[in-house]
């Protein structure tokens, strides 16, 4: 049983893993003060008739604070890599120089970077609500080798242990959102 408990909490932690790695990829699209390639992550590109991400069709960089650069690897794919950007919905007009696509990214307004600390902490709530899954999960899991066998004490350890570790969970999500606000709100 003892094996059987240890599985779980192993999945458990992997699962709620899965969860900070996807918060962290989130949290690096909701952009802060400055340019970054990594703004444009997820931005899918119609190439010859496929939704591509735009990481296989072009490369990415910044020249300044303020532009981001997009190089196709095919120049026949700059119209398309820019209307990919514009559909994504980020709020960049890219403009081509016959080669490149140049994309200005303006300083944030006060009223922007509310609205940037807003979508950030509901990003991180949304997170919480999947480690408090995870935890229902994981209790059901010891619930069911509690009617297989194990003992009480050991079950109501086990959701302890659980408890702590969707506690350890939550204060790293917390971590998260306060550095994200703290980037947002620095001018």
């Amino acid at each position: 049983m003892i094996e059987e408990l240890q599985m779980i909490y192993d999945e458990f932690k992997d699962a709620n893993n899965k969860s900070l790695e996807r918060l962290e990829v989130e949290l690096s699209r909701i952009r802060a003060g400055k340019a970054t390639p990594s703004m444009l992550s997820g931005v899918m590109v119609d190439y010859y008739g496929m939704s591509t991400p735009l990481q296989q069709v072009a490369t990415a960089s910044t020249m300044d604070p303020r532009t981001i650069t997009v190089q196709p690897f095919e120049k026949a794919m700059l119209d398309e890599i820019a209307k990919g950007i514009i559909n994504s919905n980020l709020g960049f007009a890219p403009q081509s120089n016959g080669e490149i696509l140049i994309i200005n990214v303006p300083a944030l307004t006060e009223e922007r970077r509310r609205e940037l600390v807003k979508k950030a902490k509901a990003e991180c709530e949304n997170m919480k609500v999947a480690v408090r899954n995870h935890r229902k999960d994981a209790i059901d899991m010891v619930k069911d080798l509690k009617s297989e066998g194990l003992s009480e004490d050991l079950a109501k350890d086990a959701e302890g242990e659980i408890q702590n570790i969707t506690n350890a969970y939550v204060k790293s999500i917390d971590d998260l959102l306060e550095l994200k606000e703290k980037d947002i709100m620095t001018i």
